[in-house]
């Protein structure tokens, strides 16, 4: 398993992208039996919740800003990390990570979150990529690794803030 991705600014399409392939790397882990599942689903819960609240925060306000992305992209990129997130949790509230239960709600997840990044990676990088300059996708990037650097230190993957964030999105 990879060791989390200090993220140290840059251009924030690149720092992102960076973190699609962690994510997508982490599921790979948690898939194999012979992985120390309940590390890499602590490493992947920190890394999930500290993207996506950087992103709420930093990324999407920017690029809207810039008209880069509207706000129903907003929206539906905001909808989608709760549902990721509430699949996260179901998978952190199964206590044996070698049942049948853990498979199913780790498929959950998975189907989630590729949905997400992919949709994401067309939807919202492409139109960073093309629409914002460089000097504003880097102080973007700055934003989003400080953000995210923060929460990760806060502990933000930790179950009762998962909990915390689940309930709070299912409130809005």
């Amino acid at each position: 398993m990879p060791k989390i991705l200090p993220a140290t600014g840059g251009d924030v399409v690149e720092i992102i992208l960076a973190d699609h392939r962690w994510f997508e790397e982490a599921l790979r882990e948690l898939r194999d039996v012979r992985s120390d599942r309940a590390a890499v689903l602590a490493d992947l819960a920190t890394v999930l919740i500290a993207h996506a609240e950087a992103e709420e925060s930093k990324v999407y306000p920017g690029l809207r800003h810039r008209d880069a992305i509207d706000t129903e992209e907003v929206e539906h990129s905001e909808h989608e990390h709760a549902e990721g997130n509430e699949a996260l949790l179901a998978l952190m509230e199964v206590a044996d990570t070698a049942s049948e239960e853990f498979s199913e709600k780790l498929h959950e997840l998975s189907e989630a979150l590729t949905h997400h990044l992919d949709e994401e990676e067309r939807d919202v990088l492409n139109p960073a990529r093309t629409d914002v300059e460089e000097d504003v996708r880097r102080k973007l990037g700055d934003a989003f690794a400080e953000e995210r650097s923060r929460l990760i230190d806060a502990g933000c993957g930790d179950l009762a803030n998962v909990r915390k964030v689940v309930a709070a999105e299912q409130r809005n």
